[in-house]
């Protein structure tokens, strides 16, 4: 049995590897305030996939790491507009009943398993043309 990681620890990575651009090309992440000693409140960025009507488009996301994450995820929230099955169009939160790593969860996931799920599921056949609000409106 192989040990358990500390949240702060699991954090403290993908902090680093975020911020040093060693993951994903198409998706970032980072604190939002660098002084957050929790490592509770994050922003994410995916760039829309190529083929797509997502295409050039860059969306915004913010991310919460609660106290029993990694064993838990993350909640995630849309602030660009998006059109997508499993963002509610009142408030642009994710339903994790509706994305497969959020609904069938493992403490190995991360968040950037999460904006690559998110991504490909922009990349889906049915996701890949559903028109789509104006390019830089929030929430």
């Amino acid at each position: 049995m192989s040990a358990k990681i500390p949240r702060n620890f699991r954090l403290l990575e993908e902090l680093e590897k975020g911020e040093k651009g060693l993951g994903a090309e198409a998706c970032s992440y980072g604190l939002t305030d660098g002084d957050d000693i929790t490592m509770s409140e994050w922003n994410g960025t995916i760039l829309g996939p190529p083929h797509s009507v997502h295409e050039n488009r860059i969306y915004s996301l913010k991310l919460h790491c609660g106290p029993n994450y990694p064993d838990v995820p993350p909640t995630v929230q849309f602030l660009s507009k998006v059109n997508l099955p499993c963002v509610s169009q009142l408030d642009g939160k994710v339903d994790p009943s509706k994305l497969a790593c959020l609904a069938q969860w493992r403490r190995d996931y991360n968040m950037e398993t999460v904006l690559l799920e998110i991504r490909r599921e922009m990349a889906t056949g049915s996701n890949r043309k559903l028109p789509q609000p104006p390019e830089g409106t929030t929430y």
